[in-house]
């Protein structure tokens, strides 16, 4: 989703996101398994989950931010 300042706003994407991984799930495709939904990062991780997000990125909320090089 986009990096928006609220995180409701990333919604509509995880659940568009959730309906393409629903429907390519449905065609039963054995050599393209879609178990997980990987989707949201520290700062809307909770909107991601209610959308059905099973791995997500948090790695700010446990390490902090990142300095960047020449910052």
């Amino acid at each position: 989703g986009p990096f928006l300042p609220d995180p409701e706003g990333s919604r509509p994407m995880f659940r568009t996101l959730r309906t393409l991984r629903d429907r390519i799930a449905e065609t039963g495709q054995r050599n393209a398994p879609v178990r997980h939904l990987s989707m949201g990062m520290t700062g809307d991780f909770e909107v991601a989950i209610d959308e059905g997000a099973t791995i997500v990125r948090i790695g700010t909320a446990i390490f902090g931010s990142r300095t960047r090089k020449g910052s």
